[in-house]
């Protein structure tokens, strides 16, 4: 998105919270023409979709329930940013930082997480229905009980945490592991074929690389 659209841009609905609706009208008055900074800001009952926050800072900002649809973070730092059950449905999340942040039973489906960083995230329960990641990093994430279907992965880094409830139906791409399997046996680390045949037993297309170097 362009300053341009910034400009006459405005939430459908503003935060709660005083200090950041004080904080988004002024950056909105003055143009938005550089990212917001809304480091530790509380912006629950908000309705920001259509939104551009490209290189903005959200790092532990509070965004629980917040309507995020067809937002734009590119190079957006959320890093430790509260996200359950936000709605990030078509956002564009390029390059995005969101290590450490909590995005349980959050949705972002059609979402672009092409290169963004996501290491610690706790994704349990969330939805990425026909998200696009491509080169995006998973590492050390949660995605128990979480949606996949439809996916495009591309070459990503996919070292994450999964159970019987994790949906990876019409996956598509390459990607590498290991995966660790939790159930009430124990928890079990799958890589390489072990790891294909198990998502593709679930409906996945995939190919697991082999670790470069």
């Amino acid at each position: 998105m362009s300053s341009g659209i910034r400009d006459h841009w405005s939430p459908r609905a503003w935060p709660s919270d005083a200090a950041a609706a004080d904080r988004l009208r002024g950056w909105l008055k003055d143009g938005g023409k550089a990212g917001l900074d809304a480091v530790g800001l509380d912006f629950r009952d908000a309705d920001l979709s259509g939104g551009d926050f490209s290189e903005s800072w959200f790092t532990e900002a509070n965004l629980t329930g917040v309507k995020l649809v067809g937002a734009e973070f590119y190079r957006a730092d959320l890093q430790f940013a509260e996200l359950t059950r936000a709605d990030l449905t078509d956002a564009s999340l390029v390059r995005a930082n969101f290590d450490d942040a909590v995005l349980a039973g959050a949705t972002l489906d059609g979402a672009d997480l092409t290169s963004a960083s996501m290491y610690g995230v706790d994704a349990g329960g969330s939805s990425l229905k026909g998200a696009l990641l491509r080169g995006t990093s998973l590492l050390r994430v949660d995605l128990r009980g979480a949606d996949l279907s439809g996916a495009i992965v591309e070459e990503i880094g996919f070292k994450v945490l999964v159970d019987a409830d994790t949906t990876v139906n019409l996956m598509r791409g390459t990607l590498f592991g290991p995966i660790e399997l939790h159930s009430t046996a124990g928890v079990v680390e799958l890589a390489g074929k072990e790891m294909e045949a198990w998502m593709r037993a679930r409906g996945a297309d995939v190919c697991v690389l082999e670790p470069r170097g």
